[in-house]
């Protein structure tokens, strides 16, 4: 896979997220990998009751946003979440 198409299919499911990044181009794409794994990691805080779906949700428009900007060929950071690094 292309550096455009791995980043689109980190942010749809989980099982995209594990085949971009063990098939897709790591490098390119590197951005877009970190952000959807933030992403679907802070998701599973949207078990806690009461305010976990407000952040579930959240998580859910960062995922939207995240892949309209891999979509759309640019690097732009999610609120909150853009800015932590799990991925060197």
């Amino acid at each position: 896979m292309d550096s455009k198409t791995t980043g689109i299919v980190a942010y749809i499911t989980w099982i995209g997220l594990v085949l971009a990044l063990v098939l897709g181009d790591r490098e390119g794409a590197k951005f877009h990998l970190n952000q959807a794994l933030v992403i679907w990691l802070a998701g599973l805080l949207g078990v806690i009751p009461c305010v976990g779906w407000v952040w579930g949700i959240f998580c859910f428009i960062c995922a939207v946003m995240g892949l309209i900007s891999a979509i759309n060929g640019e690097e732009k950071e999610v609120p909150l979440l853009g800015r932590i690094k799990l991925l060197k």
